[in-house]
């Protein structure tokens, strides 16, 4: 059972992942964001995750530095992640995005970094490039992001390093199920963006019965039920009050009869885009 919030998952290379970690998604540059990653370490997390498109890096940064200053911690206590966007897919492109997401962040290397989407015809280039980023010591462990099954398939067909990460959308209406099946058997760990289907669920009268059970709020019975999925969970948000609130899951367990509930609930229902049909 995870059971605290630097409770770790082993990937694949031997490298220790929190499965708790805050997302950035859509947080615009200043005070908030700073201060929200500030605040979210300043709490006890240990992983924070951008990505180059959300245009964030610097403040997530300069959050990171300060929250380690709070904190009382180090550089190596922290797992932080970032993406390379779809423009810039390909081999001496993805080498340089991944250089310049460090300068944005003022960091000497990442712990993850992700191939954000999987553009056809460019993803193996891009992935040459992780390759090499990791065979170089650059970076600590690499993976994709929005990888269905087929695309992961063609992608180990020629991989030399395997992923170490998928992140994908997965919420209670969107389970991914067979996905999370696949990526258990080849050893890579799902990680769930939108675990809380951007605000989407918190009205669902099922799991505000499952919810009240507990003495939980709608948020932090989703977040338990990545975790006891074996899925790691990066929420977003940038209030204090609701950054502890939603890493307060460490002290209560769902039963198998309302996990079973909630994976019931899949409605194969999407809020992002759509991996095999999207056109940015």
């Amino acid at each position: 059972m995870v059971n605290s919030l630097q409770a770790t998952t082993t990937l694949h290379n031997g490298v220790e992942m929190p499965w708790f970690g805050l997302g950035v998604f859509k947080v615009e540059e200043g005070p908030e964001l700073v201060n929200a990653v500030k605040v979210a370490i300043k709490h006890g997390y240990r992983s924070i995750d951008t990505a180059a498109i959300y245009a964030n890096e610097e403040g997530v940064g300069q959050g990171i530095r300060e929250g380690l200053e709070v904190a009382g911690i180090t550089r190596e206590d922290l797992f932080v992640t970032s993406k390379v966007w779809n423009s810039e897919l390909g081999y001496e492109s993805t080498l340089a995005a991944y250089e310049t997401s460090l300068k944005k962040l003022g960091l000497d290397y990442l712990d993850l970094y992700l191939i954000h989407w999987p553009v056809e015809g460019k993803y193996k280039e891009a992935w040459r490039a992780m390759e090499t980023l990791y065979k170089e010591g650059k970076v600590k462990a690499i993976g994709v992001s929005n990888f269905q099954i087929h695309h992961l398939k063609d992608l180990l067909n020629e991989a030399e390093v395997k992923p170490m990460v998928n992140q994908v959308e997965c919420h209670p209406r969107l389970t991914q199920r067979e996905l999370l099946e696949f990526c258990r058997q080849e050893g890579i760990q799902l990680e769930a963006w939108s675990p809380l289907m951007q605000g989407e669920l918190l009205d669902n009268k099922d799991l505000q019965q499952i919810a009240s059970k507990y003495g939980k709020s709608v948020a932090q019975v989703i977040l338990r039920w990545d975790l006891q999925n074996g899925i790691v969970t990066i929420p977003k948000s940038t209030k204090e009050h609701r950054i502890v609130e939603n890493s307060s899951v460490f002290d209560f367990e769902l039963t198998e009869e309302d996990m079973a509930r909630m994976n019931e609930m899949n409605q194969n229902h999407r809020v992002g885009p759509d991996p095999d049909n999207f056109d940015f």
